[in-house]
């Protein structure tokens, strides 16, 4: 592609993710100084302090900010769509506080995800995750916010109701009856574990999809890394590398997804493995990136 893929996409990286064992503003610092991040995406800070100086640093840096609510739920394991009305209770009064947190870092918005399921209950937890997720976005609508259902696997490591894609649209399109500050956020690093494909995720979520994720991920049984652990490109036994990103911007460009006016976040989701160097780690992504970008077609 002759054109930069900073003209369609806002890249941006998860800094949680990029940098799991650093200093949150020493990472932050890093990110906003290298001008080939448009976007960044964090999540709760540890103290009021902590918050303030990182407001400060990205409204300095022309950065979009966006905020990921998942370590919200996945830390004390709460649950948005449990059964168990206070336990939901306590799933849904931690996203409406990402939201204002989100808020006072100069973000439009949060993301999350569904919580664990049982078969034997599948349609009642649908029930309690619409629950909560419309009250998550009457609260951000006050805000003129958004709120978007990252989708997981179903049943290789998070084992998230949402889940596969077709059942992922059928939440979005209850959700959309009620609620236009509501999307769907999709990562490459999980298509192979909720054994699809970028075609398919794609199309199948089309009018719902606002914000994209890219990353590998190990989908063998037994291998090191196995599940939704998100290890480089290139990992031994993984299953995407330029090839299937190179796939995935295909897709994103036959279905319209390439909008010079309003550019979607599209963000790395790549963490270093072990001993693994992070700042090699992001490096090898950005070489991913313009390897499968130079040679997708005009």
């Amino acid at each position: 592609m002759k054109e930069s893929i900073h003209k369609f996409f806002q890249v941006g990286t998860i800094q949680w993710m990029s940098f799991p064992n650093e200093e949150v503003m020493s990472s932050l610092k890093k990110i906003a100084c290298d001008e080939f991040f448009d976007a960044v995406e964090v999540c709760r800070f540890p103290d009021d302090q902590a918050r303030s100086a990182a407001a400060a640093l990205l409204s300095q840096a022309h950065l979009k900010v966006c905020y990921g609510a998942q370590p919200r739920l996945l830390g004390p394991k709460l649950n948005p769509n449990d059964l168990v009305e206070e336990k939901r209770l306590l799933a849904e009064k931690t996203l409406l506080e990402a939201i204002d947190e989100a808020e006072q870092l100069g973000a439009k918005g949060i993301a999350f995800l569904a919580g664990k399921w049982e078969t034997q209950t599948k349609t009642e937890a649908f029930k309690q995750l619409l629950k909560t997720t419309r009250a998550v976005c009457d609260y951000a609508k006050t805000k003129e916010m958004t709120v978007e259902l990252e989708v997981f696997d179903f049943d290789m490591d998070k084992a998230a109701l949402i889940g596969p894609a077709p059942y992922a649209g059928k939440f979005a399109e209850e959700m959309r009856t009620t609620h236009n500050n509501f999307g769907l956020l999709v990562d490459l690093s999980h298509f192979p574990t909720t054994y699809e494909t970028s075609r398919f995720v794609i199309r199948t979520l089309r009018p719902y999809i606002t914000h994209f994720h890219i990353g590998n991920a190990v989908v063998k049984p037994g291998y090191e890394a196995y599940g939704d652990q998100h290890p480089r490109f290139g990992f031994p036994d993984s299953a995407n590398d330029v090839p299937e990103l190179l796939d995935f911007f295909r897709v994103l460009k036959e279905e319209g997804f390439f909008c010079p006016e309003q550019p979607y976040v599209l963000s790395f989701e790549v963490k270093p493995w072990a001993d693994e160097d992070a700042d090699v780690i992001l490096a090898n992504t950005k070489r991913v990136i313009n390897r499968a970008w130079a040679l997708l077609e005009d």
